[in-house]
């Protein structure tokens, strides 16, 4: 169950200076695969699904709800950035600035939204869910949240980075000190969860049961007499999760050439391709 304090927000929005065109950056923010939407669904979905100890779905329950409260700031901040646009193309020719209408800004916001913010990136591509990860994996889940709260805080640095406009500096600035909070916390809960003790995920397989031969062997495609194998921690001494030694291993083939036979009588294919 979810609750709402009357649209109060999380943290301060305003503008001092709208800019359709930074409008339709902050989009990315909302709708895009870096965006306050995905982490939010991430979290959620995560939560609803967690097994185990009870503390991790209420922590990510905790953060998907904060998201929602991004979610609305972003929206906000888009639809201020918005006032004082063109409805019109050709008084946007007269006026520098509301000249983003024919210069960068998102005519959606004016022909489908009537100025407000949308569920979409910065491109207008809808949010369709394809970068939400929730595998039930505590451990897994952390890290993928840990990515996705790394490439969000990029996002919102060069969002700091395009605008002049105080308050929203002022928003992204509280809003990338959440980014560097949250990714700590996920890879506070990750170490808690066993850290690299926690690896190979899932854990829960028997590693007797694999491939020893490959396990720990970093695999090199390279040829020719000038190529060099890109050497590093990952190639010797031990592995990161510190159950086996790193080594290299020269690629080469070690199955035979597939023979696939004929197509079936009923295929679409060529006389030739069929079985005789």
């Amino acid at each position: 169950m979810f609750y709402h304090d009357g649209g109060k927000l999380q943290y301060p929005v305003r503008v001092e200076k709208p800019s359709p065109i930074f409008a339709k950056a902050l989009q990315q923010a909302i709708g895009g695969i870096q965006g306050e939407i995905r982490v939010c669904l991430q979290y959620l979905f995560q939560a609803w699904g967690a097994r185990g100890p009870v503390k991790y779905r209420d922590m990510l329950l905790e953060t998907g709800t904060e998201e929602m409260a991004h979610i609305e700031m972003l929206a906000t901040a888009v639809a201020l950035n918005l006032e004082g646009a063109p409805l019109e193309q050709e008084e946007a020719a007269k006026d520098p600035v509301v000249y983003a209408a024919l210069g960068g800004m998102n005519i959606q916001h004016v022909i489908g939204t009537c100025m407000a913010a949308m569920p979409v990136d910065s491109e207008g591509v809808p949010f369709n869910c394809s970068h939400v990860y929730a595998s039930g994996n505590t451990a897994a889940d952390m890290l993928a949240n840990a990515t996705a709260e790394s490439t969000g805080r990029m996002l919102a640095v060069q969002l700091w980075r395009m605008t002049d406009d105080p308050g929203m500096k002022d928003m992204l600035s509280y809003m990338i000190a959440r980014d560097t909070m949250h990714q700590n916390q996920w890879m506070a809960a990750w170490e808690e969860l066993g850290g690299r003790e926690n690896h190979p995920i899932p854990n829960s397989f028997p590693q007797e049961q694999e491939n020893e031969d490959y396990n720990y062997a970093f695999l090199s495609f390279g040829v020719g007499d000038d190529f060099q194998v890109p050497e590093g921690a990952w190639t010797e001494g031990q592995s990161f999760d510190h159950k086996g030694s790193n080594s290299t291993v020269q690629m080469r083939p070690l199955g035979d050439k597939p023979q696939l036979g004929a197509a079936p009588p009923k295929a679409a294919v060529q006389k030739a391709q069929l079985k005789k």
